[in-house]
């Protein structure tokens, strides 16, 4: 038994799926079979049952997986406190969200956070989607993911400090840039500009127009939240987004957000793989973040 074989063992707990471990570990099936086939040998007793739709944890397995997440947590921090230690250096926090996310999200909690500890190193690891970070976050390859809180992951907690309302992006000179806000039955069959396809935040609005019952026309798609909004702001469609924290309209005197009171707001927070286990200074970086965006 070592720490290779626990670890895959508790992404295969936690994911449901040995191709889907193998895709996020970039290796082969069998290889991850392997894994867990030592463990079953060493513990005479079967350790996952495989379905057709993926595996689950035996009772077996279930016990193991309870005891060696909490210990191989203990351990990784412990590896990286360690490691600083010999580098002779204070630390540091992993971050992974999106480009977007740090422009808007993380910029002032970033500035508060090095000036209270300037000797902590911060490390981000952008991707392009929240189920993407949440991946970074069950390889160990980050402490923090800053994230759509969405539907419950196995082995994430998901901790939400910030809701954002929905608006339609309109360029200044739309007819509908002059409204204080706008009912949901006012954007049937508008054509807009949509969030990107693969991102927790438009199935979430894709789910709540289904509700309401609203149709719209997509005009066209963009990679991000700045290329959606930029290609409002001059006129290319319209588009329903969340307003992020920091917005200024005077930074963009062509664009407009008209208020969508009837939407719930969308809510953005922290994926850890664990909170208590969270080494101090990512768990200070989280708070400080927070903190900067009240």
């Amino acid at each position: 038994m070592t720490l290779e074989d626990l670890r895959v063992f508790i992404a295969v707990c936690e994911r449901g799926s040995l191709s889907a471990v193998a895709r996020d570990l970039s290796r082969s099936q069998s290889a991850v079979s392997q894994h867990i086939k030592r463990l079953e040998q060493e513990a005479g007793l079967a350790l996952v049952e495989r379905r057709p739709r993926g595996v689950v944890p035996t009772q077996a397995g279930r016990l193991l997986h309870a005891a060696a997440r909490d210990s191989l947590n203990g351990i990784d921090s412990a590896v990286r406190r360690l490691r600083d230690l010999a580098e002779g250096t204070a630390g540091e926090v992993r971050v992974t969200t999106g480009a977007t996310t740090i422009r808007h999200f993380l910029a002032d909690g970033v500035l508060a956070f090095r000036k209270r500890f300037p000797e902590v190193r911060l490390e981000f690891r952008t991707r392009v989607s929240s189920r993407a970070c949440l991946a970074a976050l069950l390889a160990d390859e980050a402490d923090l993911a800053l994230i759509t809180i969405g539907d419950p992951v196995r082995g994430i907690e998901q901790h939400p400090f910030i809701e954002l309302p929905w608006s339609l992006a309109v360029s200044a000179d739309d007819p509908l840039a002059r409204r204080d806000h706008l009912d949901l039955a006012e954007l049937e069959g508008i054509p807009h500009i949509r969030l990107p396809e693969n991102s927790t935040a438009q199935t979430q609005l894709d789910a709540q127009l289904a509700e309401h019952r609203v149709g719209r026309t997509a005009a066209v798609g963009a990679a991000d939240w700045d290329t959606v909004v930029l290609l409002a702001e001059l006129g290319v469609g319209r588009a329903i987004v969340p307003t992020l924290p920091g917005w200024h309209a005077s930074r963009h005197p062509r664009l407009r957000l008209v208020p969508l009171p009837e939407l719930p707001p969308l809510t953005a927070g922290w994926g850890v793989r664990r909170w208590e286990t969270l080494p101090p200074f990512a768990r200070a970086f989280a708070e400080t973040v927070a903190a900067n965006l009240v």
